[in-house]
């Protein structure tokens, strides 16, 4: 069983985090890279991780890479987490951290909670078979109308011929966007104006046995995390979305980036649409709880540039792509990241804590130093075997737009300045990188995108230097 502390409640923040640091209770995070918790075995003791890329080359001290044989092709993040907990060099190498030990991940299935149980690891999240139910956008629609935040107007249906969903959209307008209920909202969201759009994914929606279609709207994608615990749902900064730019992604509705900055840094997201975010994640977190969830989640919100309304998109029932970003910002503030309260509900940890203090900070704080993070992935159609690819760690941008490795490092804090990035490779030399795949992730100090959702001459030269550094083979 795990180490609990020596007493039963844990007192405000500096007790909660000083808890963590001198953490005993074995933790792995399982996935294909570190990304989404990079840098936290610095805050939370005892983390390990589990991967199936090996960003850093062996030299990250808590990393332990299986990598699949060059040629293998793994279907998502729920496959990689089983083909880890499936081979025997993991097993050995978990068994070595004793009894008790936790497992958390960004993606999971029911086969992998069987996994883990054979390895002798306690699962740190609900149980997948809610998770799946809670992830579906159908059932995220029904809750947020439960909780009474408002969804682009859109009805959910079973569409099998593109003259039923003209049908079912009647009132929506020509132009719509439809959503399978699960997926990669890059690879399942459509956008259909005539029947030549929806021919290509007629199968696929035809399949669902819902679907959501919405009317088109010209938005700002926005994305805020949350925290359900037994003392109410803590909220995050509301941050920017970067979606379907080509130059990192070839989907349209493939997310690629977030940026976090404090109030007045911007003109988009007001003290007013900030407040309405996190209302809405408070009212989510209830509904969640009603339905037996606790720990992270993340909420995508779009804002309507015509009407200034802000609307559900989807949500997460998990640790997000923007956790690396909502936790560098509560440890800029000297405050505890979310995956903390997660590990708390999971632990059955008591603790006293001002949750509406630390919900407030994130509506009034002008301070909030500045980030973002961008996604590459490989755009092309063909694929490639990758033969050269750029190591993880500090970069710098010379003044001739060249950019020069400075140093190793694991930590999305580590730039020094606006002219350093951490990049971190998420694809090992001799795989294929084939439509979609992640190349690298990159963070910044500072904006990458103004407030009209345009990359910043600066997030164009990173992205073309480092797209510079990797070569590959036709298949």
């Amino acid at each position: 069983m795990p180490n609990f502390p020596p007493k039963t409640t844990l007192q405000g923040g500096e007790e909660i985090q000083e808890f963590f640091r001198q953490n005993q209770t074995p933790l792995f995070y399982a996935s294909t890279s570190t990304y989404n918790l990079l840098g936290a075995d610095d805050w939370v003791g005892n983390l390990n991780f589990l991967n199936t890329v090996d960003s850093f080359d062996g030299q990250h001290p808590r990393v332990f890479t299986v990598a699949p044989v060059p040629g293998t092709v793994i279907g998502g993040i729920e496959e990689a987490n089983n083909y880890l907990l499936a081979h025997p060099a993991v097993a050995a190498h978990v068994g070595q951290a004793g009894s008790g030990a936790g497992v958390v991940f960004l993606m999971f299935d029911e086969r992998t909670e069987a996994l883990a149980g054979k390895l002798g690891l306690r699962v740190a999240h609900p149980a997948a078979k809610l998770r799946q139910y809670l992830d579906s956008k159908i059932t995220t629609t029904r809750l947020a109308d439960r909780a009474g935040v408002a969804s682009v107007p859109n009805v959910l249906a079973p569409v099998d011929t593109y003259e039923a969903l003209r049908a079912v959209a009647r009132e929506l307008g020509p132009d719509l966007v439809v959503q399978l209920p699960f997926g990669d909202s890059g690879a399942t969201t459509f956008f259909i104006s005539s029947e030549a759009d929806y021919r290509p994914h007629a199968e696929r929606i035809a399949a669902a046995p819902e679907v959501k279609v919405m009317k088109r709207i010209r938005c700002r994608q926005t994305t805020i995390e949350g925290c359900v615990t037994r003392h109410g749902t803590l909220a995050g900064p509301l941050m920017t979305e970067m979606v379907g730019f080509p130059e990192l992604s070839p989907f349209g509705g493939g997310w690629c980036g977030n940026e976090v900055f404090g109030v007045g840094a911007s003109g988009l997201l007001t003290p007013e649409i900030r407040r309405q975010a996190q209302q809405a994640v408070i009212a989510m977190g209830a509904e969640l709880r009603r339905e037996g969830y606790w720990g992270c989640f993340g909420l995508d919100l779009l804002l309507d540039q015509d009407t200034g309304t802000l609307y559900l998109g989807e949500m997460n029932p998990r640790i997000t792509g923007a956790s690396p970003m909502t936790n560098q910002a509560a440890l800029d503030g000297q405050r505890p990241p979310l995956l903390l309260f997660h590990l708390l509900e999971w632990m059955g940890i008591d603790f006293s804590f001002d949750v509406d203090e630390f919900n407030q900070h994130w509506l009034h704080s002008s301070a909030v130093a500045p980030w973002s993070q961008l996604i590459i992935e490989h755009t092309r159609e063909e694929a490639e075997t990758v033969t050269v690819a750029p190591p993880s760690g500090v970069w710098r941008m010379l003044p001739d737009g060249q950019l020069e490795f400075v140093r190793p490092a694991f930590h999305p804090g580590a730039p020094a300045g606006d002219d350093e990035v951490l990049f971190m490779r998420t694809i090992d030399r001799g795989y294929v990188a084939r439509r979609g795949s992640s190349l690298g992730r990159l963070t910044a100090r500072g904006r990458l995108m103004d407030d009209n959702y345009r990359l910043t001459e600066r997030a164009q030269a990173w992205i073309r230097g480092f797209r510079g550094l990797f070569a590959g083979e036709a298949l």
